[in-house]
């Protein structure tokens, strides 16, 4: 099999650009990682963490998924992809920071808003933990909102949840409670690069630059 044309391109400007501006960089990066922020975020390829915080190699310990979900705290024995990756960003990188990265425009929340999911083998429950979260959204907006308006409480309303599952996870609970860690969540807008934190009193504000 041969590399599809688009990604050898790619590969052939970071090795001539971005590698070799950056070796000692990569050579020391070859002895570990040491990662100051996990950030969990979207599968979109829309809403890439490392462009969008400016980040170099080794930054960034980054999980995404469908819709940027911290799913449930389920020690069962079964195959848990993100809690695994949690689990080693926080008890063996020791990460000083968890942002949940949600962003505007989720087609994983708008799936869990109108159902679009249904029927699919995998994502419909995957968004499960979204669906509690997507009946407070529609009481807040309002029955008769529109799809827009719902999705966007939702994008919002999801991340809040996902913080508060993280702390569900005893790792997670206690490296925050010894004040090594501290837990952040934000939503990015695609079409208008705002970057909307996380506020103390349950807000969102707008990141100054």
């Amino acid at each position: 099999m041969t590399i599809p044309d688009r990604l050898h391109e790619g590969f052939a400007r970071f090795r001539a650009e971005r590698f070799e501006r950056k070796q000692r960089i990569w050579r020391e990066l070859a002895k570990g990682q040491s990662p100051h922020t996990l950030v969990l975020g979207c599968a979109d390829s829309r809403v890439d963490p490392a462009a969008i915080f400016d980040a170099g190699p080794g930054e960034l310990f980054i999980i995404r998924n469908v819709a940027n979900l911290v799913p449930p705290y389920q020690p069962d024995g079964a195959h848990h992809g993100v809690s695994a990756a949690l689990e080693f960003a926080v008890k063996v990188l020791k990460v000083q920071n968890i942002l949940v990265l949600g962003h505007k425009q989720c087609g994983g929340v708008h799936a869990a808003a109108t159902g679009g999911a249904k029927g699919t083998q995998f994502i419909e429950k995957w968004l499960e933990p979204l669906g509690e979260v997507a009946d407070e959204a529609r009481a807040h907006v309002g029955a008769q909102a529109e799809v827009e308006h719902l999705c966007d409480d939702l994008e919002l309303r999801s991340v809040r949840h996902s913080l508060e599952r993280l702390l569900a996870f005893p790792f997670v609970a206690d490296a925050v409670k010894e004040g090594g860690l501290a837990l952040h969540g934000a939503r990015f807008g695609i079409a208008d690069g705002v970057l909307e934190w996380l506020q103390p009193d349950g807000s969102f504000a707008p990141v100054k630059i």
